[in-house]
Parts: C-alpha cells; sequence; structure tokens
C-alpha cells in the first residue's frame, strides 16, 4: 500500500505575492455538484483507494462528469516531481507506488461499465523510467478485465527517458494524449520543469512508432500567449501528425499560482475552433470550459468517426462537419 506522503504546495513560489483570484465572468461559472450520481462516483473512488486527477486538479467540471459516471483516474500517487505554475497537484516526496492500482482501476472498469476511460499520472522523475511500465500494467490490466473499454492515456514527458514512451505505445493505448498546455514562450515561468520541443517530439515519435494510434494535445489560454502564438502551436502539433486538440480557458486554481491574463470570450474560442479545423485536424475542441478529459468517451466516437471518413476518401468539408457533430 501507498505511504503517506510528504506534500507541498509548490515551496519555490512561497516568496511570491499572492495572487488574488479574480472573479469569474458568467460564461465560465458552474454549478456546485449536488447529485446522487456525483456522490455514488467519489464513493466508488474512495472505496478502491483511487485518484482522480478532477479532484486533485480542481475541474471545473467535475460535477457534470461525475453525475454521468466519468471520472479521469491519476495513477502513480498524488504528488508529482514537477511544481507547474497553474498545476494544483502538490508537489513533494512521491508516494510510493501501488502495485495493486492496475486491478483496482479494472475493478473500477467492469463496475461503472465504462465504455471509455482515461488515465493520467503526476511527473514521476523519480523512477527509472517516469512510471512508463505502470501505465503499461495499467492499460493491460483494463484490456484484461474489458477488452471492449477503449483507453485513453494522458502521460507526462517520461523525461525524455530511453525506452519509457516505447514502453507505453507497445501497451496499444487507444488515444495517447500528452498536454503541450501553453505558448513555448511562456515555459520558463509556467512549466519550468519541461520544454516545448521534447513535448512535440514525443507526440510525433508516438505515430512514428504506431500510426494507428490517435494522438492528442492541449493547450490553456489566458496565460499571455498571444492569438498567433496559439496558432503557431496549432501548426506545430499539425507538423506533428496529431489528430486532436483541445484549447481551454486557464483558471487560477490558488493565489499562490500563476494569475489569469484574461478571460478570453466564448467567440474567440469558436474562432480557434475554426482556425483549428482549416489547420487539419481530425478534430478540434475549443471552449472556456474544454478540458484533456471533457467529453472524452462521445469526443473518442467522433474521432474514429473522422478518421474514417478521411480515409474514405470523404472532403475534408464533410469530415469537419461529421466531427462535430
Amino acid at each position: 500500500m501507498a505511504t503517506t506522503p510528504q506534500k507541498v504546495r509548490h515551496p519555490e513560489k512561497a516568496h511570491r505575492p499572492d495572487n488574488p483570484i479574480q472573479r469569474k465572468p458568467s460564461w465560465i461559472r458552474v454549478k456546485a455538484p449536488v447529485s446522487k450520481e456525483y456522490h455514488q462516483t467519489r464513493a466508488l473512488m474512495r472505496s478502491l483507494d483511487l485518484v482522480t486527477v478532477c479532484e486533485e486538479a480542481a475541474c471545473p467540471n467535475i460535477g457534470e462528469c461525475w453525475s454521468k459516471g466519468h471520472a479521469t483516474v491519476m495513477i502513480l500517487g498524488s504528488v508529482c516531481t514537477r511544481a507547474c505554475a497553474f498545476c494544483n497537484v502538490s508537489t513533494g516526496r512521491p508516494d510510493q507506488v501501488d502495485p495493486h492500482e492496475p486491478e483496482h482501476i479494472a475493478e473500477m472498469v467492469t463496475r461503472v461499465g465504462l465504455n471509455h476511460i482515461v488515465i493520467t499520472s503526476v511527473d514521476r522523475d523519480d523512477l527509472e523510467d517516469g512510471g512508463a511500465r505502470h501505465f503499461a500494467n495499467v492499460i493491460n490490466a483494463v484490456r484484461e478485465a474489458s477488452p471492449d473499454t477503449t483507453i485513453e492515456i494522458l502521460t507526462p514527458d517520461f523525461k525524455g527517458k530511453k525506452g519509457a514512451l516505447e514502453i507505453v505505445v507497445e501497451a496499444r493505448p487507444d488515444v495517447f494524449n500528452h498536454n503541450l498546455e501553453t505558448a513555448p514562450r511562456l515555459y520558463p515561468s509556467i512549466r519550468p520543469g519541461a520544454r516545448y520541443f521534447t513535448s512535440l517530439n514525443l507526440l510525433n515519435r508516438v505515430k512514428e512508432i504506431d500510426p494507428s494510434i490517435f494522438t492528442k494535445s492541449g493547450i490553456m489560454v489566458g496565460l499571455g500567449e498571444g492569438r498567433d502564438e496559439v496558432h503557431q502551436v496549432m501548426d506545430d502539433l499539425r507538423s506533428a501528425d496529431v489528430d486532436f486538440m483541445t484549447i481551454g480557458q486557464y483558471l487560477q486554481p490558488t493565489p499562490k499560482h500563476a494569475k489569469v491574463d484574461r478571460f478570453v470570450t466564448p467567440e474567440e474560442f469558436g474562432g480557434y475552433e475554426k482556425v483549428g479545423r482549416g489547420k487539419g485536424f481530425l478534430m478540434i475542441s475549443a471552449t472556456p470550459l474544454t478540458r484533456s478529459s471533457y467529453h472524452a468517451d462521445s469526443d473518442f466516437a467522433k474521432l474514429r468517426a473522422a478518421r474514417d471518413a478521411r480515409l474514405s476518401g470523404l472532403p475534408s468539408m464533410d469530415i469537419v462537419e461529421l466531427a462535430a457533430v
């Protein structure tokens, strides 16, 4: 069983003055989770000792998703070895890896009857393979328990450790997601433990190893990026043959985190979605509340249909309309 970790919330930021959290505009407010289904999902996660990124990252969509029995499980503990300026996950000495976690997740999938599961993790730079083998073990356990369940993973960059990516790809998830998070200019302040082109090359390498796996990546806006920078990230992702892009509004989780530069309007998000479709993504989701795994189950069905349409030679406009349905 995992031991109690020592957690801290971004210790290197302790010297910074607090940034008051801005009042959210009307288009980004959500209702507090109160449904019976929400509490049932929460109880199930507790009973199996599972961690969810929905809670750890304070996702605004938790009420909607959990009321439908959808949750993104977070493996390899709840403590991250990095301290990104946007992320609410605790930083500190990591948990001991729980060898029973794969079977617990597989049990959750069968008990809920999930058609699609999203699996993510904290960064585990302390592990020799960055946690890659554990990802593969979870994928294999879910496949064995529920062969028809499609599997989407949202991975760290494994710090570029040799052979790590290959271990995960060999387990053949249906969707391989790795988020760029923001424009490269903002990496030193927002994502200091990562490198933009390391992440981009990871996504490109997935397609080189197994072109049948869908690839996906996302960014947050409202951190100080310009519109041209968002368009450049789109071009970079398309150069890596990424199939699906998500764009959502950054929300400051605590006063210690990076402040919101601005709240992007729904109209501007609509513009990003239109541009992204024109650049050739099979799918793009761009709304204020878009998150990496938001509507992941229904989006996967659309993604697969869009690829089938492209392979059958449908005109690009028909594919765009199909993906938007």
